[in-house]
C-alpha cells in the first residue's frame, strides 16, 4: 500500500496552536499541499480544519497537546496518511475501533481478562504495520454515537475518550450485547454517517449456516444433512436412516448442549449429554420418550438435527479440525492456520473447554484410524474445504465477514465435512501452535482493516 507510516509528536500548545501542524516538506510537496492553505485533519469521525507548515528534513507530523488531546493520540502514535484533493482532506488512520464484552478496570494489568493477550497482540501489530488500535464496551458508546470511551495501550492500559474509528472489529460474545440498541444505532452511525466499516457485524446460528450454503451445489459434498428440530416425526425419520444423529443447539458454542443418539438395538436408543464432567448417557426404548426427555431443553434452545458421521479417531477419541480463515490485504480469503483437536477422556466434543488437545493436521491424521490411502492429501482438501465455505458464507449469507473459525471433520473414508462456523473464534482455542510473538491471526487483522479502509 502507498500510504506512508508516520510518527506523531506533540508539542506544546504555547509552541503550536490547534489549527496549525507541521508537516513532512516532502509530504506536502507530493500532495501539492501549499502552506496557508487551509485543509481538513480527519481522524476517524474527527474532522477540523488545520493549515500546514512545512519541515524540511522530517518524516513525522506535529500538532499541540490541546488539538492532540481532543482526537485522544499521545506522542509516538504511528498512523497513516492518505489525502483526498477533491475533499482537501488529509486522513489519518485507519483507526480501528474492537468491541469487546467487559472490561474490568480495577485490574490495570488484564482490564479484559482472557483477551488481554490478543489485545496486546493487536496494539503491537498496529504500531508495526501504522494504524491504531482502541478497544471498548458497549457501555463506552457517547450518546451522541460519535465519540468513545476507550482502552488504549502505551506503557500500560489507559482510558481516553476517542472519535469513533474507521474500521469495528466486533468481537462481542454475547448475543444480548449485541443486539443492544445502542450498539446497534452505532454500527449504523459507523457505516453510514462516517462511511466506516464494521466486520463480524453478527453471529452465526447453526440452521442460517447450513440452510444458506445448501443454495450453492459445488458446497453440498461438505454438508452432513441438517435440518431445524420441531417435532418427533422429524427425530425418527433421522434415525431411521443413519445409525447417530446429533441434536446441536442452533446459537449453542464450545460444545455446549450437544446431544447424541445412537441406536443400540432393533428398538433402543442412548442419548449421550454433552456436560462440562464428561458424557452423561441415558437409554431410551423408545425414540416417543426420548424426544419428550429432551423437550424441556428445546423449550429454551432451538436445535439443529444433523446426520451422524464416522470420524476419524486417535484411541477411539474423535478428531476434528479447526480452520482459521481470514481477508487478506487484498479483501480475498485465505487459511491463516489449520490445527486439530482430539476430545478429552469421557468427551465425545473436542473443544479445548472440555479437555479436547491441539495437534497438527499431519500429526492428527498420522495416529489416527484413517486409512492410509487417504491421508496424503488430507491437508490439502481441508485446505480447499475451508475457502470454499469461507467463499459461501460471504455469497450466501448478506452480512460483512472477515475472520471465520470453520470446524470440519474427516470420516474414516477420508470425506472432509462442515461441523459448524464461528463468526466470533475464540482467541484461545484457535491459536497456531508454532505461534510467534504477533499471531498471523492478528496481522491479518490490521492487513484487512488497512485494505477497507483505504490504508
Amino acid at each position: 500500500m502507498s500510504t506512508p507510516k508516520i510518527d506523531v509528536h506533540i508539542v506544546s500548545s504555547s509552541i503550536l496552536s490547534d489549527d496549525v501542524l507541521m508537516l513532512a516538506e516532502s509530504l506536502m510537496k507530493t500532495w501539492k499541499i501549499t502552506a496557508q492553505q487551509q485543509v481538513y485533519i480527519q481522524f476517524g469521525s474527527f474532522r477540523h480544519a488545520v493549515t500546514f507548515v512545512p519541515v524540511p528534513k522530517f518524516a513525522g507530523l506535529r500538532m499541540s497537546q490541546t488539538l492532540a488531546r481532543r482526537m485522544g493520540i499521545f506522542s509516538g502514535t504511528t498512523v497513516r496518511l492518505r489525502f483526498n484533493p477533491v475533499s482537501r482532506t488529509l486522513h489519518m488512520g485507519p483507526l480501528i475501533g474492537v468491541l469487546v464484552s467487559r472490561e474490568h478496570p480495577s485490574q490495570t494489568d488484564k482490564p479484559f481478562g482472557d483477551i488481554t493477550m490478543f489485545c496486546r497482540e493487536l496494539t503491537d501489530a498496529c504500531r508495526s504495520q501504522g494504524a491504531y488500535v482502541y478497544f471498548f464496551t458497549p457501555g463506552a458508546i457517547g450518546a451522541n454515537l460519535s465519540t468513545v470511551e476507550g482502552w488504549v495501550y502505551t506503557k500500560g492500559w489507559h482510558k481516553l475518550t476517542l472519535p469513533a474509528p474507521d474500521v469495528v472489529n466486533n468481537r462481542l460474545t454475547s448475543r444480548k450485547l449485541e443486539n443492544q440498541p445502542i450498539v446497534q444505532s452505532f454500527l449504523k452511525e459507523i457505516k453510514h454517517r462516517y462511511n466506516g466499516k464494521v466486520f463480524n457485524e453478527k453471529f452465526l446460528d447453526k440452521s442460517e449456516v447450513f440452510d444458506a450454503l445448501k443454495k450453492d451445489s459445488s458446497l453440498l459434498k461438505y454438508l452432513p444433512e441438517s435440518h431445524s428440530l420441531h417435532n418427533v416425526n422429524q427425530l425418527k425419520s433421522m434415525c431411521a436412516r443413519y445409525s447417530s444423529v446429533f441434536l446441536k443447539p442452533v446459537r449453542g458454542s464450545l460444545g455446549k448442549g450437544i446431544i447424541r443418539i445412537t441406536r443400540v438395538g432393533p428398538e433402543s436408543w442412548q442419548a449421550s449429554f454433552a456436560t462440562v464432567n464428561g458424557t452423561r448417557k441415558q437409554p431410551f426404548n423408545s425414540l416417543t420418550k426420548l424426544f419428550a426427555a429432551i423437550a424441556t431443553n428445546m423449550k429454551a434452545n432451538r436445535f439443529l438435527i444433523q446426520q451422524g458421521l464416522a470420524l476419524i479417531e486417535i484411541g477411539g477419541r474423535p478428531v476434528d479440525f479447526r480452520a482459521l480463515t481470514h481477508k487478506n490485504l487484498t479483501g480475498k480469503w485465505t487459511i491463516t492456520s489449520i490445527v486439530s483437536r482430539t476430545a478429552g477422556n469421557h468427551h465425545f466434543v473436542s473443544n479445548l473447554a472440555r479437555g479436547g488437545t491441539l495437534a497438527t493436521v499431519r500429526e492428527a491424521v498420522s495416529k489416527s484410524n484413517l486409512p492410509a490411502m487417504h491421508r496424503g492429501d488430507a491437508s490439502a482438501r481441508l485446505q480447499k474445504a475451508s475457502l470454499d465455505i469461507a467463499k459461501g458464507i460471504d455469497t450466501h449469507i448478506p452480512a460483512h465477514f472477515a475472520e471465520l473459525g470453520i470446524d470440519l471433520a474427516l470420516d474414516t473414508s477420508g470425506r472432509v465435512w462442515l461441523l459448524e462456523v464461528n463468526s466470533k473464534p475464540s482467541k484461545n482455542d484457535n491459536t497456531p501452535l508454532t505461534e510467534g510473538k504477533i499471531r498471523p491471526s492478528v496481522r491479518m487483522i490490521i492487513q484487512y482493516a488497512r485494505f477497507i479502509s483505504g490504508f
